[in-house]
């Protein structure tokens, strides 16, 4: 006897497991880490995180993010910069803190780990976002407990923020690699130094290099070509609370990042 739900049973079926992978392809949950040799791909696929070596014929193995549609890969982020793991067994994963973790297969040391406060949520995730930022979030409220934004390496993505913020007491500042083979921290910073008129300094070695001048609230007094970009809308915050400059991007789909080479 015909039965109408019994022919729509694996159809939907089929849709049920399709939704499951579409919604696990950029998130690790405690159920789903990440091994080497997989990728996380945020959901219009715009980065990627995974696994690389560097330099790429070395058995030195980093957690990195990098822009998923530029052909010739570009590197945004790098977890464990100092810290690299030799061989290709390592495993990304949510441990028993609620933190992410990146560890070598069977063994319960970090490599590198987000190290964040998990007070309020019987388990997390973590969630890789088309700005490229890696949120560790409370799976019910979406709260981010943890980004990469306020930890950046080398490379300065629109809507990350650098400089100052006194209320989660970080300040956020970019760091060039060693050289080109070494991923580890190196001798340039671009930061906001806070005193007087705040202003972003380029440091090499902890001495000033080059600096923007402050903000005139249009631009950088030290930068008279800046002019109002149809691409990138700059937002500059000074109050209690915080001292930071923000690039917003205005138009989707446009690759762009500024980084502090060695």
């Amino acid at each position: 006897m015909y039965s109408p739900s019994k022919q729509l049973m694996t159809p939907l079926l089929l849709l049920s497991l399709l939704f499951q992978i579409c919604v696990s392809q950029d998130t690790i949950t405690p159920d789903e880490p990440l091994k080497d040799g997989d990728t996380l791909v945020s959901n219009r696929e715009t980065f990627a995180l995974g696994f690389f070596s560097w330099p790429a014929n070395s058995s030195r193995r980093y957690v990195r993010i990098w822009y998923n549609k530029v052909p010739v890969q570009t590197v945004v982020w790098v977890a464990n910069r100092d810290n690299p793991l030799d061989g290709t067994a390592g495993i990304l994963s949510i441990d028993g803190h609620r933190n992410l973790v990146f560890t070598e297969t069977n063994r319960s040391i970090p490599i590198w780990s987000t190290n964040a406060s998990v007070v309020s949520a019987n388990h997390s995730m973590a969630r890789l976002l088309d700005t490229g930022n890696l949120v560790l979030v409370h799976p019910q409220t979406q709260r981010h407990i943890w980004q990469s934004f306020d930890f950046p390496t080398d490379t300065w993505l629109p809507f990350m923020k650098l400089g100052l913020d006194r209320r989660a007491g970080l300040n956020g500042s970019l760091t060039s690699w060693k050289s080109k083979d070494d991923t580890g921290t190196g001798n340039c910073t671009l930061a906001i130094d806070p005193t007087r008129y705040p202003q972003l300094f380029l440091y090499e070695g902890g001495a000033p290099l080059w600096r923007v001048g402050s903000w005139t609230g249009q631009r950088w007094s030290g930068v008279p070509q800046m002019t109002p970009n149809f691409i990138f809308n700059i937002s500059y915050v000074d109050n209690q609370d915080e001292i930071t400059v923000e690039d917003r991007l205005l138009v989707p789909n446009v690759f762009a990042i500024a980084v502090v080479k060695p």
